[in-house]
């Protein structure tokens, strides 16, 4: 194995002996410059560190460029009112609102349940080739976002998911492992069954990952999975995407937005010198639209 993934990039892995497959990440100076944007407490910062980190994992499963990846989580009752990640092509972005007020009553570390409330969480991935658009919604049930991703893909998907993931200042990391009913390309389909033997072995593994080594900026990833599955025969590695925050706000964009809105709608949204003001909330930026 060359010893070359470190941060901001996503390392790709394969177990064929356990019909699995998996992604490892460390974010860093992209995690930075995403929640540079807002001021966001340190639970609220957390929360979508997290957001973002299961939302690259999740992402680099696609397999076709230009598709994409979405996490939202909106709720009517809770601290958080909308938590929104995406994925696309290695541009990593999201943000979160929330009440401000109502937290400060919650203490340090409050549970997902008292953030959110009675909330769901939508995945949806679009498939740049086809156009198509498929969502699976779960209920933001468990300790972790983590835990209701992996709720995701064993109610909607029918595969077995382990994600784990690292928190500290300044970095973020993440392990995802699935055990896959198809098997490896050109095999028979497998049954599905969360308690499979292969699946079981995997997951023992991988549940033994600690943070420390996660967070471990000086241990490349390579060396990292060779720590959890040396005794595989056979491993397969191929880099994957680096990551990078990938707002894709611009004046001409929100021209293409604006332009969808009734003639009548728009002249409301103007000011005194007829500029419409749009606010991005990924970035924390203000762009000036003359219509």
């Amino acid at each position: 194995m060359q010893n070359e993934t470190f941060g901001d990039r996503i390392l790709n892995f394969t177990l064929p002996a356990r019909n699995a497959r998996g992604r490892l990440i460390r974010l860093d100076e992209t995690l930075d410059t995403i929640l540079s944007a807002h001021a966001y407490p340190p639970v609220i910062r957390d929360l979508l560190t997290e957001a973002l980190v299961v939302t690259a994992l999740i992402g680099s499963l696609l397999k076709e460029d230009d598709s994409q990846l979405t996490m939202q989580a909106q709720t009517q009752d809770g601290v958080v009112k909308l938590l929104a990640c995406d994925f696309r092509n290695g541009e990593l972005r999201g943000y979160v609102q929330h009440d401000e007020d109502r937290l400060a009553e919650l203490g340090a570390e409050p549970s997902l349940g008292e953030l959110f409330g009675q909330g769901y969480l939508a995945v949806t991935f679009d498939l740049a080739a086809t156009g198509e658009r498929y969502q699976g919604v779960v209920p933001l049930e468990g300790h972790s976002l983590a835990q209701v991703c992996e709720s995701y893909f064993e109610r909607s998907e029918q595969v077995p998911t382990l994600i784990r993931i690292a928190i500290t200042s300044g970095m973020a990391a993440g392990l995802l492992v699935q055990h896959l009913p198809d098997g490896e390309e050109g095999r028979e389909r497998l049954h599905v069954r969360m308690d499979h033997p292969e699946w079981e072995h995997v997951a023992i593994m991988a549940e033994s990952l600690g943070a420390d080594e996660l967070l471990d900026a000086r241990l490349p990833l390579e060396d990292l999975l060779w720590r959890l599955f040396h005794e595989e025969p056979e491993i397969r590695v191929a880099p994957g995407l680096s990551v990078n925050r990938g707002c894709r706000c611009s004046v001409i964009h929100f021209e293409n937005v604006l332009s969808r809105f009734p003639a009548e709608e728009r002249k409301e949204m103007r000011d005194e010198n007829g500029i419409i003001l749009v606010d991005c909330a990924f970035c924390s930026r203000q762009f000036a639209i003359q219509d």
